[in-house]
């Protein structure tokens, strides 16, 4: 069995290779572990940080249209790292300019030649800053604001806008990728988990609870967008996902539905829990009988671990219980 800890910047779970506490190290649980446990077992809000795909980030015609978008075609104000606040057609083309965009992609076209690589280097990482709704829009901003000018002010040039035409606030950020001094930004799943903790802290700071774990420790085996993308499909909306729930359908029916990966989800939940029982114990030595009693009672509560086959499955089950309930003719 794994060993289970606290991150020491205080912001983040990770049971398989993560700030791991050595022997040397204190035996009690600092205030900043214990928010983290308090947070957690209360289900604060968790933050969320996108990185979106797609080619437009790669050309400077791309990126004017990306900037059109999130402006809304110059409806919406677009706020750029040295304070500027722009509106208006033409933002796109105003920053491409500024930020010399259409030089660096000049200057790549030679490289791409030469090397014959496939994929033409991105110009600028295209971000999303979330969090649920009725988180307040202006404080996701402010927060944003103060993450970005911490995580690449000075250094990376780049621009926010405040979205709230959907329910969860949410802020785009464009930042342009190669540095004042020619360092190119690159997006690892470790700088995702660090921009969560620090947009987490920010918020905070802000009066806003906000978390960032990682989704196991909150015993939760599939990402939150499964549910809304099923939805799309029973809707017809999502082909991709479609063919994933005929498939498992033909597998129930056949009675041999594929259940590779289960295996490693039982093993990460037996990981999970154990830390979170050794978690408990050491609360129960320090006199938090309350803290270790609610983390009993979110241990207990977690689903079941799943994988997104066996997800849909019971989502597919559930379906077929309701449809026939709802035929089932009335017994008087």
């Amino acid at each position: 069995m794994r060993p289970f800890d606290l991150d020491r910047g205080g912001a983040i779970w990770d049971l398989t290779s993560y700030a791991r506490r050595g022997p040397a190290q204190r035996d009690r649980l600092s205030p900043t572990e214990v928010a983290l446990i308090a947070r957690t077992v209360g289900h604060a809000p968790e933050v969320m940080v996108k990185v979106t795909g797609g080619g437009g980030a790669s050309t400077s015609h791309g990126v004017n249209a990306h900037f059109n978008y999130i402006g809304r075609r110059g409806d919406l104000e677009i706020e750029t790292d040295d304070g500027e606040r722009l509106s208006g057609r033409g933002v796109g083309r105003h920053l491409i300019q500024d930020w010399d965009l259409d030089l660096d992609e000049d200057r790549e076209r030679p490289a791409l030649s030469a090397t014959n690589r496939r994929a033409a280097p991105k110009l600028v990482h295209k971000l999303i800053f979330s969090m649920p709704a009725g988180t307040p829009p202006k404080k996701v901003l402010a927060a944003v604001r103060d993450f970005a000018r911490e995580e690449f002010g000075l250094q990376h040039r780049y621009a926010t806008v405040l979205h709230t035409d959907e329910p969860h606030p949410h802020v785009h950020v464009v930042v342009k990728a190669v540095s004042e001094s020619g360092v190119r930004l690159n997006i690892h799943k470790a700088t995702l988990r660090h921009w969560r903790q620090e947009f987490a802290r920010h918020l905070r700071a802000h009066g806003v609870e906000a978390n960032a774990t990682e989704r196991s420790v909150r015993g939760q085996s599939r990402a939150p967008k499964l549910d809304s993308i099923f939805r799309a499909a029973q809707r017809g909306e999502s082909s991709r996902i479609a063919a994933r729930v005929h498939e498992v359908a033909r597998e129930l029916k056949a009675g041999s539905l594929d259940g590779s990966g289960a295996a490693r989800l039982q093993q990460t939940r037996k990981d999970v829990v154990s830390g979170w029982n050794a978690i408990r114990g050491r609360l129960l030595v320090e006199g938090q009988h309350q803290l270790a009693d609610a983390v009993e009672r979110f241990v207990n509560r977690m689903p079941p671990p799943r994988t997104e086959k066996g997800w849909l499955a019971h989502e597919l089950i559930e379906h077929l219980h309701q449809v026939r309930s709802k035929d089932k003719p009335l017994v008087r």
